[in-house]
């Protein structure tokens, strides 16, 4: 499957499991929601505009440490049917756990928050500060490869 393929199906959901791996080899597998923006011009070169799944993480996750170890990572995607499926390889980067209401990383959570749920939230001081205290940050899968099954 070309990547690009992969990354349209992948761009129409924001549920999927991450799959990472324990110290020792076993997979850790770990549902989430995630918003996958640019498209598959210019993968392997660094340039604005990449594809990037970004997905919500709090600091003591064990995939955050698994990724802090090994920052090779999967996001498998389903469909709307059982025979229906996408999975994206790639690296991922983690950013700097939350640490100010106003830091960047907190503008990103709440810049992905609305990329996902498409609303406002209720209250973006007690959203602001919840991410402080829960330690998060984000995981930014890079993908460069996907393979799996789509309609058509």
């Amino acid at each position: 499957m070309e990547l690009q393929a992969g990354l349209d199906f992948a761009r129409d959901h924001h549920q999927g499991v991450l799959v990472t791996r324990h110290a020792d080899g076993r997979p850790q597998l770990s549902n989430i929601l995630y918003h996958l923006s640019g498209d598959a011009a210019g993968v392997g070169e660094a340039r604005h505009g990449d594809p990037v799944a970004r997905i919500s993480a709090t600091d003591a996750r064990a995939k955050t440490r698994n990724l802090r170890r090994d920052p090779a990572a999967s996001l498998y995607v389903p469909g709307d049917s059982f025979w229906s499926y996408v999975v994206l390889d790639g690296t991922a980067e983690l950013s700097p756990v939350a640490g100010a209401h106003d830091d960047p990383t907190v503008e990103e959570l709440v810049e992905l928050y609305r990329s996902i749920r498409g609303e406002e939230h209720p209250n973006w001081t007690e959203y602001r500060s919840v991410m402080v205290a829960e330690r998060r940050l984000i995981i930014r899968l890079h993908p460069v490869h996907a393979y799996g099954m789509i309609p058509g």
